[in-house]
């Protein structure tokens, strides 16, 4: 139609002036260079509020696994952080430490370093989610599944070169931090961790 011939050619004209990398927002800046003002308000507004919800879920994710960390003794002072509420039910303590930690955060480093930082702990979980899955499949292949796969020979390895290729795509610096934060993880797991995890007992 003729609204996305006139978009597309927008998207290219802006795209060779290398204005669509230094916008906050390219795509509702294109809609409103073709005319379509109204909807890039629309697009902003929904972004805008697509965001809280996306941070929301984020800490959710974070507080959770913390929680089955310190639950599993992988945390130094578990039994304190593995606290669930009386009345509501929700792991309160590590929730307010790791939402004071994103407070700090948030205010005095650059946003756009926060987000290839937490890209690329995300990129990383994905790539071992995928090597799990193929290993698992070979190695425990009768294990009960409720969902398999489909098509895990292919989806898997496309998975994990899409993951590392992205993760490989992000700056330097951003590199090293993870795998500085890596490093320090481990030495956390293998100094603590690995001798308070129940998988280290022995069992009866």
């Amino acid at each position: 139609c003729p609204g996305s011939e006139a978009f597309f050619a927008a998207c290219a004209q802006e795209a060779n002036r290398t204005l669509l990398a230094c916008s906050d927002e390219p795509l509702a800046h294109v809609l409103d260079m073709i005319g379509w003002g109204k909807v890039a308000q629309l697009l902003a507004l929904a972004a805008f509020l697509a965001l809280p919800s996306v941070i929301l879920m984020m800490l959710f994710g974070q507080t959770r696994i913390f929680f089955v960390m310190a639950r599993d003794g992988l945390l130094p002072f578990g039994e304190t952080l593995s606290k669930v509420h009386p009345k509501f039910g929700t792991p309160y303590i590590v929730t307010l430490i790791t939402g004071s930690a994103v407070t700090i955060f948030a205010a005095f480093f650059p946003v756009g370093v926060l987000a290839d930082i937490s890209n690329s702990g995300t990129l990383f979980a994905f790539l071992t989610v995928a090597v799990g899955v193929m290993v698992l499949r070979r190695r425990e292949p009768n294990r009960p599944r409720p969902f398999r796969t489909p098509l895990i020979w292919l989806v898997g390895p496309l998975a994990f070169i899409g993951c590392a290729f992205l993760l490989f795509s992000l700056p330097l610096r951003t590199q090293f931090t993870f795998l500085l934060w890596t490093l320090v993880g481990l030495l956390v797991y293998f100094a603590y961790g690995y001798r308070k995890s129940p998988l280290a007992k022995p069992r009866a």
